[in-house]
């Protein structure tokens, strides 16, 4: 074994470190991923998915790290990299093992209580050990304290813990990368593991025990084979526990999610992300789904669909001979690929009609880009389930959809309802979704049944809600339908249901309007859904929705206020500032994320490349931060802790100033500009002040030495805790129902608490401590 202090220990802990961030990002995208397969996946029960993760990861860095401080810290950290190789690939077997533990089927959308008490089970050893990896990894760094950047002997446990946030966020972010760039489109879940396994075990080999080097390579080298070896037969094995019962025909992961095609005597279906995304045959849905659009215009020559055509809506859209031109755009091109082999009936225009021009890539932003306009424009795509699809629902939408029409045209759009009855959460969602059409379109006809189509137009006279007049156009079109015909229509859009249904979803006075930055529909939308699960959802979402943001803000003003008492009246109260600082900045640094990743999927489209550009840049602003802070001279930390809440609380302000000027550009050189380059540097810019201020609290919080490094995992619990609350309050509340303009002013809040307890604490004798702790 090399000797301790050596310069090969210096590239192995360095190497260490790195990989902490660089396992815990991958396995963070693959287990997130898989828990949106196996469960219902948007925002809010990510953020809550995304606050299990950080809590067990804050009581592994918290709790845990004061853990095994009697052992040596080589072989705690060899230890827990052993440990964290097996804990990956059992989270993945964990969780889609957890459908049949209750007992549901695939396609079958479970609550929110399985979601999370699975979430809270199969994250917790991996995230527990990620945690405890981070306080272990910063005693190891502490002990080789000699070979690390400093001057003089002495290296502290602030150092040692700045040292270790720096290389596991830059870690972090090259993971990012990696994994949506390379990783999750070429290899499956289980090989990553494999890979990362490998990883981990080579550098607990390099720091375990002193046994011969060829003992340790030998035992490496069969754990890895073990791993990659065992790969393939588990994402087999597992992949047939998750679709028990269903003859799956093909699975594949995508860069958006995982598709599988199950099979039956009569028809295909297409999963995404364990959800159905369409059925053949399923001539209903794709007669409905371009049909009702198509008869509202006189004489339709092009038409442009988002979404939904590979179930046959070209097939049938194409009936209409005055068409000219369809163009079809669908998102994941892995869709395309796996619609032209499965369903060869459906898909067989877009293969030999030169009517059709299909495109890859997210409808919005192909919208945004065309230098054509059109006569209908179809969005048939789900319920604005989550932020992703409310895009398509907002104003700012409506109305870039309205400039891209000809004089006269049509969007249509669908969202679910019911054939007889409306339920107050049901009215609620479609209300929202028909005054913000309201908002941009005069002219609003709405058909009525289990699903809802709303159409809408600049001018008055165009469309109609007789019967009548659109099976006139049905015959002289001569078009051959089985649901859209005469025998339904005069039932589906009966005067009486018309009417009945429009003043079921008449907008009232506080009915909200959807924005790309007051995402409310997709609050409502989930607020819907939790109610078939459920009594005690309804009333919960609808109470929190109904909170004015001035109490809101009034209540949290004086918990803050509360939390600036209590450090004032402590004897170290300048320590417990500076966890109370590195808490808010947490919350605000998970937050600013949330806002940066939003506006970009919201305005920009969803762009995977860009979205994993972000995040490295994001982790790279973390860990550039962390390096200044470590580097710099030392004057009043308290003063300079204060300053950084203060540029904490300006940050979300100024990011939605910036947000709101980019969001009404509109030429394609300039949304390529804002997309690949203002926004990966805003995330830098966003991440530079959360690693500075780490390294700076770092100072305070550890100027005295805790007996043995106990606790020197504890401020890094408290960023993860602060992070944790954000996750869901922004995510899943907050961002939805208040918008980006009050989170933000709510986000500006948060820290000028902590910026007072930093400012008050300047002169108390705990801080001249810190300044007196040892030489930089």
């Amino acid at each position: 074994m090399v000797q301790q202090g050596g310069a090969t220990d210096t590239w192995i802990l360095r190497a260490v470190l790195i990989l902490i961030g660089f396992t815990a990002v991958i396995a963070q995208i693959v287990l997130m991923r898989e828990l949106i397969v196996v469960f219902y996946g948007n925002e809010i029960t990510l953020g809550l998915m995304l606050c299990t993760w950080l809590l067990w990861t804050a009581i592994g860095s918290g709790f845990m790290g004061r853990v095994g401080s009697r052992v040596a810290p080589r072989t705690l950290v060899a230890a827990l990299e052993c440990a964290i190789a097996a804990a990956f690939p059992a989270a993945i077997m964990a969780i889609r093992a957890s459908r049949a533990a209750f007992h549901a089927l695939p396609g079958e959308i479970l609550g929110p209580g399985p979601m999370l008490v699975t979430s809270f089970f199969a994250l917790s050893f991996f995230c527990i050990v990620a945690g405890w990896l981070f306080a272990a990894g910063s005693r190891l760094c502490h002990r080789l304290k000699p070979v690390l950047p400093g001057r003089g002997t002495d290296f502290s446990l602030w150092r040692a813990t700045s040292t270790a946030y720096l290389l596991e966020a830059a870690g972090s972010g090259v993971g990012g990368l990696l994994a949506g760039a390379i990783l999750i489109r070429y290899l499956s879940p289980f090989e990553i593991a494999a890979l990362l396994a490998l990883l981990n075990l080579l550098l607990a080999a390099l720091l375990g025990p002193a046994v011969r080097p060829m003992l340790r390579a030998g035992l490496v080298a069969m754990l890895t084979a073990s791993f990659v070896l065992a790969a393939r037969p588990l994402e087999h094995w597992s992949r047939a526990l998750l679709w028990r019962g269903f003859d799956v025909a093909a699975a594949r992961d995508s860069i958006y999610g995982n598709l599988v095609i199950a099979k039956t005597e009569e028809s295909a279906t297409l999963y995404e992300n364990g959800l159905v995304l369409a059925t053949a045959p399923d001539p209903a849905a794709a007669e409905e789904a371009v049909h009702f659009a198509l008869l509202e215009h006189p004489a339709p020559r092009n038409l442009l669909l988002i979404g939904g055509g590979v179930n046959g809506s070209l097939a049938q859209a194409l009936q209409h001979r005055s068409l000219e031109r369809l163009d079809y755009a669908e998102l994941d091109p892995a869709i395309l690929e796996m619609a032209a082999i499965w369903f060869p009936r459906e898909w067989a225009p877009a293969r030999t009609d030169p009517r059709v021009h299909v495109h890859a890539s997210d409808g919005r932003l192909f919208l945004k880009g065309a230098s054509r306009t059109f006569d209908v424009i179809v969005v048939n795509l789900p319920d604005p389930e989550t932020a992703q699809l409310n895009r398509f629902y907002t104003l700012e939408f409506f109305r870039e959809a309205r400039r891209a029409l000809n004089p006269g045209g049509i969007l249509s759009l669908r969202a679910t309802a019911s054939e007889n009855y409306i339920s107050p959460p049901a009215a609620e969602f479609l209300r929202c979704i028909y005054r913000t059409l309201r908002e941009a379109f005069p002219e609003v006809a709405i058909i009525p049944g289990d699903t809802v189509h709303f159409c809408a137009t600049d001018r008055p006279g165009i469309l109609t809600t007789d019967p009548a007049v659109l099976l006139a156009r049905l015959r002289s079109r001569h078009l051959r339908t089985s649901y859209v015909s005469e025998f339904y229509l005069p039932f589906r859009m009966s005067p009486e249901r018309v009417a009945q249904f429009e003043s079921d979803i008449r907008p009232r006075p506080d009915t909200p309007i959807n924005r790309d930055f007051a995402p409310i529909a997709y609050y409502f939308d989930v607020a819907l859904w939790s109610t078939r699960f459920h009594g005690i959802y309804r009333p919960l979402f609808q109470t929190l929705a109904r909170v004015p943001f001035g109490a809101l803000a009034g209540l949290v003003a004086v918990l803050l206020f509360v939390a600036t008492l209590f450090a004032w009246f402590r004897a170290d109260r300048a320590r417990i500032s500076a966890g109370f600082c590195v808490a808010a900045m947490g919350l605000t640094m998970i937050g600013l994320e949330i806002l940066l990743l939003l506006a970009f999927q919201a305005v920009y489209g969803y762009v995977y490349h860009q979205l994993a550009i972000v995040i490295a840049g994001f982790m790279a602003g973390l860990a550039g931060g962390a390096w200044w802070g470590v580097r710099r001279a030392r004057p009043n930390e308290m003063r300079l802790l204060a300053i950084l809440q203060g540029v904490a609380a300006l940050c979300p302000l100024l990011l939605y100033a910036l947000l709101m000027a980019v969001a009404r550009l509109t030429q394609p050189a300039h949304l390529v500009l804002v997309s690949q380059v203002l926004f990966p540097a805003l995330a830098v810019l966003c991440g530079l002040p959360g690693g500075f201020q780490f390294a700076v609290a770092s100072r305070v919080y550890f100027a005295q030495p805790l007996a043995r490094g106990r606790g020197i995992g504890s401020l890094y619990g408290l960023d993860l805790a602060g992070s944790c609350i954000g996750a869901v309050v922004f995510s899943a509340y907050l961002i939805p129902v208040y918008g980006f303009l009050r989170t933000s002013l709510l986000m500006a809040l948060v820290n000028v608490a902590p910026a007072l307890a930093a400012a008050a604490s300047m002169r108390n004798p705990t801080s001249r401590a810190a300044r007196l702790s040892g030489p930089a």
